[in-house]
């Protein structure tokens, strides 16, 4: 193999000994640094010691090379069979093609004009092989692969060489495994200097953990696999307990921050509204209402998450905060993730207030489709003072919408929003305003510690007296095709018998998925079993549904994020109005939408949604006096996790339980959210479907420890590891999630 160009001296000057903060760059040389930081975006060596890798092979392990897919950057281990050079027919130079083998497959490496090849590949010679996948007349091989011989000569204990694990690192096309395991183990390790841990030695002690620096080496250059699972534990306790660290400290730093205390008034809106209340609240609405009602009396910023099932109570638990902050001339801003719902809580707010609280309280609309006189108005009462509910979608976070007073963010579905939109709204109060975040999507508490550990949650898990029990089916019509025509009879039926029904179509059109939606929003790369069946859409379900012969007569009507706020709310009245009997519609009506008559829910294309928004999808019907009906209909094949997440949602309500099954079946990846706190913020070997045990552990030590040291003035290396773990980016992300 050619050797590389010579790098400058000054890329070559590298520090004698290595700290995890120091540059790549200097380490390695400005070239081979820069490889790594765009295959991964590490810069330090620290970010590279952090690229653990994913599995281990043995020297003696055999791949399954014959279920290597076409097309997949791969990594092997593998014995060369035979070895061949000769000329090529039509042009001058030469081929090298060897065959290797793990004794259940055969794969072909390739190579041209490179003859010198064949003096290595020697049959018998094993080694570890790179490279993508292609299928050339029938057979499987690589075109010019990386790869690495094992020395097998010079191996002291040919047993022991055997046994000893090779690590298989996560790779691009461009660095193959064994490259970043021969840097990692010949150009960084070595030269690696003292690593200060930060995980207190009486704490590591408690658990058995290995000092960082021992765990850093066993987990990338293991002698043999108790190495690297002991260096595993020790790794994965030490992110579980820095992350728990970091979590906690911000808690702490939102609490030392000075906000509005925001009393209990004993004669005020709140009062009044709770005296004409129709129906009683459950025990978890009062559980959760106290909790509310103490924190917003605090001179400290609530930060509190409010999670339950669909239909729970979240929003009147919410507008019992606002009044609250109304009573001590405050305002309180109500953002919500679409028009739609904007409008239906606006609605909703001014009938539970009551002619008289409304017109004392003036809640007020503020969104992106108002005209301008509609917007120069609403925008006035808001400044003013005189709106003292303003509910809102992202228009809120326009520049030219000012409050008086703000004194509570109410934020529905925060998933929604990202931390930079959160933050403007915040930004717009004079001193930092409480902030209440509800979600109808139940979070499993592993989650909830890992991704919201520096806010307060509050649960609501029972549902209201007279809520209706909901059926759900599964319609698979991979085994039952001709139960395509039962879906619309049934549709019929329940129309037939005065009820309204929902259907569900994944996108809009054929090459147009719903706003904020991507097409097919479950990871495929989990599951590539389902069938290539046209996804169902809006536009051409509308069409069937007019042309079917059981729906004639029927009230039709389309409903989806390309329609304008003024058409989307037309529909939505006249559909709550029963002026309509179904209407066809994306997950635009996924969250908040209620209409009591509604009595059944049918979802095209089940697979293609999660578990979480079938389940709030599901929501939208039992909200009356008659029992819900609800259709998951599917293509996807019994067996495969596509199919699985369907059948999990009609096997229970239970939101979370559902929540649990969820997480195991996403195999999670990034819980905090590359795209809302940065790169750096992703889990590398936590996984909080798995490892719940190790974060409980993790944040009762991490307690402990501020609790002693505050502000660790007598932990440095847990101070600098939070800093360097988080970037400000995440730290923001952590503070205002």
């Amino acid at each position: 193999m050619p050797a590389p160009p010579p790098e400058t001296a000054a890329q070559t000057t590298a520090p004698t000994t290595l700290a995890l903060a120091t540059p790549l760059r200097a380490a390695l040389g400005e070239r081979q640094a820069g490889v790594f930081t765009r295959a991964f975006g590490h810069r330090t060596v620290g970010d590279l010691l952090a690229h653990y890798p994913r599995r281990y092979a043995q020297r003696g392990e055999l791949t399954a090379l014959a279920e290597l897919p076409p097309g997949d950057d791969v990594t092997i281990v593998a014995e060369v069979l035979r070895c061949d050079k000769r000329a090529m027919r039509q042009r001058h130079g030469s081929i090298v093609e060897a065959a290797i083998s793990d004794g259940t497959g055969v794969l072909t490496l390739t190579f041209f004009n490179q003859a010198w090849r064949a003096n290595e590949l020697i049959p018998g010679r094993r080694g570890i092989f790179a490279g993508k996948v292609n299928r050339y007349k029938g057979t499987l091989q690589l075109t010019h692969p990386d790869y690495e011989l094992f020395d097998e000569a010079s191996a002291p204990d040919v047993e022991s060489w055997q046994s000893k694990p090779i690590p298989i690192y996560p790779a691009t096309s461009t660095l193959a495994s064994w490259k970043i395991a021969k840097v990692v183990r010949e150009e960084v390790l070595p030269k690696l200097g003292h690593v200060d841990d930060p995980v207190p030695e009486a704490v590591a002690r408690e658990h058995g953990l290995e000092p960082l620096d021992a765990a850093l080496r066993g987990i990338h250059t293991p002698a043999t696999d108790t190495d690297w699972r002991r260096a595993r534990d020790t790794l994965r306790y030490q992110e579980a307990f820095v992350l728990q660290s970091a979590l906690l400290l911000e808690r702490e730093r939102l609490r030392e921050t000075a906000a509005t205390a925001r009393m209990p008034v004993a004669d005020g809106y709140a009062a009044r509204f709770d005296a004409h209340l129709p129906f009683d609240l459950t025990a978890d609405q009062r559980a959760v209402g106290e909790q509310v009602e103490h924190d917003l009396a605090q001179a400290v910023p609530m930060n509190r998450l409010v999670q339950g099932e669909v239909g729970s109570g979240k929003t009147v638990v919410a507008l019992r905060a606002m009044l609250q902050v109304a009573d001590n001339g405050g305002q309180s801003a109500f953002l919500a993730p679409t028009e739609v719902l904007a409008s239906q809580h606006l609605r909703s707010i001014a009938a539970a207030l009551g002619p008289d609280l409304a017109a004392e309280l003036m809640p007020t609309l503020i969104t992106g489709r108002l005209t301008a006189a509609e917007r120069k108005k609403a925008l006035l009462r808001a400044v003013s003072g005189q709106a003292q509910i303003v509910v809102g979608t992202h228009a809120l976070l326009n520049e030219n919408v000012s409050f008086f007073d703000l004194g509570l963010v109410v934020v529905d579905e925060q998933h929604r929003f990202g931390v930079e939109q959160r933050d403007v709204l915040r930004s717009k109060a004079a001193t930092p305003p409480h902030q209440l975040v509800l979600t109808a999507t139940p979070i499993p508490r592993t989650v909830a510690m890992t991704v919201f550990g520096d806010l307060d949650v509050s649960t609501i898990a029972q549902l209201p007296t007279g809520r209706q029990k909901i059926e759900s089916f599964v319609v698979p019509l991979a085994e039952h095709p001709r139960w395509q025509n039962r879906i619309w009879e049934r549709a019929a039926e329940e129309i037939a018998a005065g009820h309204q029904v929902f259907v569900v179509c994944p996108a809009i059109t054929p090459k147009e998925p719903e706003e904020g939606e991507t097409e097919n929003p479950i990871d495929e790369a989990a599951d590539d079993s389902r069938p290539l069946t046209p996804v169902a859409t809006v536009e051409q379900t509308i069409e069937a549904v007019r042309d079917n012969p059981v729906l004639q007569g029927v009230r039709v009507a389309a409903l989806h994020g390309r329609m304008s706020a003024d058409d989307k709310d037309a529909v939505m009245r006249a559909f709550a109005a029963g002026a309509l009997d179904l209407i066809v519609a994306t997950t635009v009506i996924e969250v908040g939408v209620d209409v009591p008559n509604a009595s059944a829910m049918i979802v095209l294309d089940a697979d293609r949604f999660g578990v979480s928004q079938l389940h709030q999808l599901r929501g939208r019907v039992g909200r009356g006096s008659v029992p819900g009906l609800c259709l998951f209909v599917t293509n996807a094949e019994n067996g495969s996790l596509a199919r699985e997440r369907v059948d999990a949602v009609a096997a229970t309500l239970d939101g979370f339980a559902l929540a649990e099954a969820d997480l195991e079946l996403r195999r999670e990846g990034d819980v905090l959210g590359s795209d809302q706190s940065g790169g750096r913020s992703s889990l590398r070997l936590l996984r909080v479907a798995r490892d719940g045990a190790i974060i409980e552990r993790a944040r009762a030590d991490a307690a402990a420890v501020l609790e002693s040291d505050p502000h660790l003035a007598d932990h440095p290396a847990l101070s600098a590891a939070i800093a360097d773990r988080l970037t400000d980016r995440t730290r923001d992300f952590l503070a205002r999630a």
